[in-house]
């Protein structure tokens, strides 16, 4: 059998568990290359833990390099463009051939899409801003906070949601909540609309709980960061003291310029495979388009949104497609749109959801009761994650895993 080259675009969660899992499953003669502009891996369900102080940088990041399988290669370096023709990835020095491609970039912020938002916003979706913000917050000591989701689609749903509670237990217990006011605003309808009513009810009641004004249907439009206000679609404008932002969210621009996406930018792929509509070429995680049964009452279908726990199972499910193909073996692993989030609420407590997000005729969530157990079950997961390959790593496995049976969950590492 010739040797073949497998080529992994990007070292998050995604490009990570494909380039591991295929180096796990092929003989090692087959070569397996991982791309990526930066050389550390930062571990992004942990900014939240950085903006609150209660994580330095160092503790979430390691190389790459240290994350990866004996005999994965890393190449560090800025993609370019796709030759999809060629089979071959462009990069500003020289060019990588390929005979399978897995594009895992993920999604890149654009606050400057929003006028005056870049200017003006704080943000804890990089490592970064999580660090700024926390300097922020630790001078912040009366004022109105808003909590501004920019617009959709954006990476991990409950994050924001995570931020405002996160942000209200920090002032709590630095004693001043009573004289810091908190509001969430969100183009969309309900909390995490995609999984339904029942579930977004229950996180209202969660934000209701902490006083965090939740503020629907309301389109960002505007940032005047000398008059510290926020205009809305039709709603007109807000004053704000501290103002934290998810910035809008697009595909890298040499995915946006390739004749595989869609009008949006984004890939579109089969939903069970994860296979773009070239035959060697599959995506996975946040850069892709992938819709699920139902539709908003606008009309417009849903689509799965982008979430690292469903990174990590699809890039499990291409690496065993790709490896059974390369094997002259029967493919029979395909993704089943089984996800979950642990809703960090402060005081180290945590909620659950999961469910189906391809149950029919919509998504099929449940939020498990908050508690203690939620947040030490994504402790364990952050330490699992950053540990290189080993007996310490390994343990960690273990641990979660017999948390996963004992609590009745899903576990997918």
């Amino acid at each position: 059998m010739s040797s073949q080259t497998i080529c992994i675009l990007g070292g998050g969660i995604g490009g990570l568990v494909a380039a591991n899992e295929l180096r796990r499953l092929l003989p090692k003669y087959h070569r397996i290359v991982l791309v990526d502009r930066v050389e550390q891996h930062a571990f992004a369900p942990s900014f939240l833990w950085v903006m609150t102080g209660d994580r330095q940088s160092d503790r979430i990041t390691r190389p790459i390099k240290s994350l990866l399988r004996p005999g994965v290669e890393f190449v560090h370096a800025n993609v370019s463009a796709i030759d999809t023709e060629r089979s071959r990835v462009e990069m500003e020095k020289g060019s990588l051939s390929y005979d399978y491609l897995v594009v895992a970039v993920g999604a890149e912020l654009s606050p400057e899409s929003v006028p005056g938002l870049h200017e003006a916003a704080h943000t804890f979706y990089t490592l970064n801003g999580a660090s700024r913000l926390h300097g922020t917050l630790r001078e912040f000591h009366a004022g109105r906070i808003a909590v501004v989701i920019a617009s959709t689609p954006y990476k991990c749903p409950g994050a924001p949601l995570e931020g405002a509670m996160l942000i209200a237990d920090y002032v709590r217990r630095n004693g001043r909540r009573e004289r810091v006011a908190i509001d969430l605003y969100t183009p969309e309808p309900q909390p995490m609309p995609v999984a339904g009513p029942v579930l977004g009810n229950a996180v209202l009641n969660m934000l209701k709980s902490r006083s965090i004004e939740y503020h629907p249907l309301h389109k960002l439009v505007s940032v005047d960061p000398q008059k510290r206000q926020v205009t809305f679609e039709g709603k007109g404008s807000v004053e704000y003291d501290l103002l934290v932002a998810i910035p809008p969210h697009r595909s890298p621009s040499f995915v946006r310029q390739s004749n595989l996406a869609n009008e949006s930018g984004w890939l579109p792929v089969d939903r069970a495979t994860l296979a773009t509509k070239i035959g060697n070429i599959y995506a996975v995680g946040d850069v892709t388009a992938i819709s699920i049964p139902g539709r908003w009452k606008s009309g417009v279908p849903l689509a799965l949104p982008k979430a690292g726990v469903f990174a990590h199972v699809q890039a499990s499910v291409v690496a065993h497609r790709i490896a059974a193909a390369i094997m002259d073996h029967v493919a029979t692993e395909s993704f089943c749109g089984d996800g979950y989030c642990m809703l960090e609420a402060g005081e180290d407590l945590a909620g659950f959801a999961y469910g189906n997000f391809f149950a029919e005729p919509s998504p099929d969530v449940k939020l498990k009761r908050i508690g203690k157990a939620w947040h030490v079950g994504k402790l364990l997961f952050e330490k699992w994650w950053l540990a290189p390959y080993g007996p310490r790593r390994a343990l960690y496995k273990s641990l979660i895993n017999l948390g996963s049976r004992f609590l009745g969950i899903p576990s997918n590492i």
